[in-house]
């Protein structure tokens, strides 16, 4: 029986049980178990009925999720839709433990009040009212034939019937055909006394046709001779407990904004068409993801862009709906794809041509914005049935990142050679702060000269990577490994210490003291902190600004970020260049614009293969006062091919390899 609580008590015993709630959501392992208990103790508060706790299952899934400390919600989702679950579940079990309880009270006052009936009928009717009338759950008192003799209001809103209706219909006439065999077993083993209740979850059978799900429990009466009288039948309907449960399932595979499948029922469903898939045609996977969506979100707000997603959802639907697809959320601006091919099935490329016509050329109007986007897609065609669903959505992704890579409105189809080089790829990268950290990693230097002579006018810094037993990594290979993870930065500060000082040293000595070029990435080129970082390392190293060549990618000069950089090491005195050059249609732009570069490096694909194109170019660059280097010079002709085509620097095996400090002056030629 629950004691009613006062409006403040409530609040606050809520409040105990919320808190105690989240910290069981961040609790490692997490399980479910304290969470029924949680359930059950609403249950005992006696405040709650199932309508409350559907709209207090709602406010909690949904509140749950805005909450701060369940941010990111990818990574919250999953056990808060399982808490709501349990929630239920330990409500439900301490609900129906209270209504056995209810319906065991019940039952010995219906047995008083049917031995009473052989003294005072009217007393015993009174009895029955008062007791059986005004029960929310159906009560039907039932001959020994399995007829109705009485029953209360109840079990006919259940079933739709009045109580005349039902009154003189037999019991299992109630009941669905494939139930009434087990009822007819069971009753029949408890008027032979084999049994004192029978409890089953049953399917009664209502007037419009419909099934209502019920528990239902039966007693037998007996006479004061203890003799069998009739059967007391209470019926309990799980009809919206049903719903409430089903409903909490559905939302925990389910997106809460555009209605579709969520990862993990992607993902089961994944599962079972990898295993059933068609011999021939088999399945197709599709990671997609929107173009521009951070430009899209902060240009018009979130919830023009919810409005986006929905219409996103409903058109991939609509477009796809001649196949048997499976379409869902990932979350975010992701969506995953799902097609069992079949003969008539469209071709990948027709599929995504048909995507990007529909959401980027034809925008949708969202509170007078008229908003649209490309998307991009990974692709895995045909995966084995062997192949487990977590690798090809991982197959999936990768080759989503690969079509992202610089361009828009494009998809990229998975391939396992190039999979596994690029997974070799990340393991390398996740190594090299380690490697580093052990001192596998050093700065190696090789001489940069003048093509005419062939004598030393600089030194350039590298990054080398001695793996035991694997070999050594040279500069570019350390630096593109670098700039995937973001070490790149702590990484080329370092070299930039390091080399600063080697040089510093060298010229302290009178041994070497021509100019230190440091090569930089993209990521370099565009940090925000690249000019303090140079200052401080200057400072520390007493190296002056015009003893410092720092060269970056020509393609990120057309950011600001990049630009501002080179312009401010420029009026610090730091020589600056842009590398590979020739291979955009930039790069004379830049030169025209008022970045301030005193050097251009030919990309080295370009060198190799003796650009005539880049080699015509050479005149015009030297007028502007920017002289040309080369690289990857490995042989004597290809020195003199560029010599004679008028560049001025080269650096590469034919004039020394990268090498140690102390080798490095061993091997150089001082003219």
């Amino acid at each position: 029986m629950a004691i009613p609580l006062g409006r403040e008590d409530l609040d606050e015993e809520l409040r105990i049980r919320l808190d105690a709630l989240c910290a069981m959501l961040h609790e490692e392992p997490f399980v479910t178990t304290p969470i029924e208990a949680v359930g059950a103790d609403l249950a005992t508060l006696g405040h709650l009925g199932k309508f409350g706790l559907r709209c207090t299952s709602e406010v909690l899934g949904k509140g749950l999720l805005a909450l701060p400390e369940f941010q990111p919600v990818q990574r919250y989702a999953e056990r808060i839709a399982l808490a709501m679950g349990a929630l239920g579940a330990g409500f439900t079990a301490a609900n129906a433990e209270s209504v056995l309880a209810q319906q065991e009270s019940m039952q010995r006052s219906l047995l008083k009040a049917v031995r009473d009936a052989n003294w005072n009928l009217k007393e015993s009717e009174a009895r029955f009212n008062e007791v059986v009338t005004s029960s929310t759950n159906g009560v039907l008192i039932v001959d020994l034939d399995g007829r109705l003799l009485k029953v209360n209001a109840a079990i006919g809103q259940i079933l739709g019937h009045t109580s005349d209706e039902l009154t003189g219909v037999p019991l299992l006439d109630l009941i669905e055909p494939a139930f009434t065999e087990m009822l007819r077993e069971a009753m029949t083993e408890l008027a032979a006394g084999a049994v004192d209740r029978v409890r089953q979850s049953q399917r009664l059978l209502r007037k419009d046709g419909e099934s209502a799900r019920v528990t239902l429990t039966a007693s037998l009466l007996r006479g004061a001779d203890d003799e069998p009288m009739h059967f007391v039948v209470v019926v309990e309907d799980g009809t919206e407990l049903a719903l409430l449960q089903n409903e909490l399932k559905r939302q925990s595979l389910h997106d809460a904004l555009t209605g579709l499948p969520n990862r993990q029922f992607f993902t089961t469903r994944l599962e079972i068409a990898l295993r059933k898939s068609d011999s021939e045609h088999g399945i197709t996977v599709f990671h997609i993801d929107l173009d521009a969506f951070g430009m899209l979100r902060d240009t018009f707000g979130g919830r023009v862009v919810e409005r986006f997603l929905q219409h996103v959802a409903q058109r991939l639907q609509a477009l796809l709906a001649g196949e048997k697809v499976m379409i869902a959320r990932f979350g975010g601006d992701e969506f995953g794809v799902l097609v069992e091919n079949t003969a008539t099935t469209p071709g990948i490329d027709t599929i995504m041509r048909s995507i990007n016509d529909d959401l980027a050329l034809e925008p949708t109007f969202v509170e007078g914005h008229g908003v649209s986007a490309s998307v991009s897609a990974g692709v895995v065609h045909r995966p084995g049935s062997d192949v487990e669903p977590l690798d090809v959505l991982r197959a999936a992704e990768r080759s989503l990142r690969r079509a992202k890579k610089g361009r828009r409105g494009q998809w990229e189809l998975f391939h396992a050679g190039q999979d596994a080089e690029e997974r070799r790829d990340d393991a390398l990268a996740v190594e090299m702060p380690a490697a580093w950290e052990n001192g596998e990693i050093t700065v190696r230097y090789q001489p940069i000269v003048r093509l005419t002579d062939g004598s030393a006018v600089g030194v350039e810094a590298e990054l080398s990577w001695d793996r035991p037993g694997s070999g050594v990594l040279g500069h570019d290979r350390c630096a593109e490994l670098a700039e995937q993870t973001g070490l790149i930065l702590p990484l080329g500060g370092w070299l930039l210490q390091v080399a600063g000082g080697q040089s510093t040293w060298w010229r302290q000595r009178g041994q070497f003291d021509k100019p230190l070029a440091v090569r930089l990435t993209a990521h370099q080129a565009s940090d925000a902190d690249l000019v303090s970082r140079v200052v401080d390392a200057l400072d520390q190293i007493g190296m002056p600004g015009e003893k410092l060549m720092i060269s970056m990618p020509g393609a990120v000069l057309a950011g600001a970020d990049a630009a501002d950089n080179v312009a401010v090491l420029a009026r610090m005195g730091v020589l600056t260049a842009i590398d590979d050059f020739g291979m955009g249609p930039l790069d004379f732009g830049l030169l025209a614009a008022d970045i301030p570069l005193r050097a251009v490096r030919v990309a080295r694909g370009l060198v190799e293969s003796r650009s005539e194109y880049v080699a015509a170019l050479l005149p015009l660059l030297r007028e502007r006062g920017v002289a040309v280097a080369v690289e990857g010079i490995d042989s004597a002709e290809l020195a003199a091919w560029w010599r004679d085509a008028g560049a001025d620097y080269a650096t590469g095996d034919h004039f020394g390899v990268a090498r140690e400090p102390g080798e490095f002056l061993e091997k150089l030629d001082l003219r």
